[in-house]
């Protein structure tokens, strides 16, 4: 089977790669210039810069102790997603440049997040944002990646239907 690659192929690696090294540079920032736990604050009332670790996905589901299963789980879980993203690009770099850039978004936050977990066992996180006592829980480069491709996906999704309506029609 002749596989053709063409330059657009790189562009979802290229975004990739470059989460992945802002993630990984942020993250070293904040373990060096920070002690674990401490913070500072940048907004008061809204937001600070703060030095934790997860154990957990998203939001600490899943967190606790650092346990051998708990990490293959999380490895795991990455590369099963990366294999995902790299079957899904095959089909929808032929849909529309939106995938390509969401699901390369995705790639590097996975990534860069799979660097942590099998560094340290954990997920270096450290942008908290707040209003009052209501916290959203600290969050890094890489999950904010995975959102905004994620968010990109949907968004692509959304124009496809919308464009298969109009043909239809």
């Amino acid at each position: 089977m002749n596989a053709k690659y063409e330059v657009r192929d790189l562009i979802p690696v290229g975004v990739a790669l470059a989460v992945v090294i802002v993630d990984q540079l942020t993250k070293l920032w904040v373990m060096t210039t920070f002690a674990l736990h401490e913070q500072l604050t940048v907004i008061s009332g809204f937001f600070n810069l703060v030095y934790i670790t997860n154990t957990g996905a998203a939001f600490g589901f899943l967190a606790g102790d650092k346990t051998w299963l708990r990490q293959v789980f999380f490895v795991g879980v990455s590369c099963a997603a990366l294999i995902v993203i790299a079957l899904a690009y095959k089909h929808l770099k032929k849909q529309s440049g939106i995938f390509v850039y969401g699901l390369g978004l995705i790639a590097g936050g996975a990534i860069g997040n799979l660097i942590d977990r099998l560094r340290f066992g954990s997920v270096v996180d450290f942008l908290d944002f707040y209003l009052g006592t209501y916290h959203w829980p600290a969050f890094n480069v890489a999950d904010s990646a995975i959102t905004v491709g994620a968010g990109l996906f949907l968004l692509g999704t959304l124009l496809q239907q919308i464009k298969e309506r109009k043909e239809c029609s």
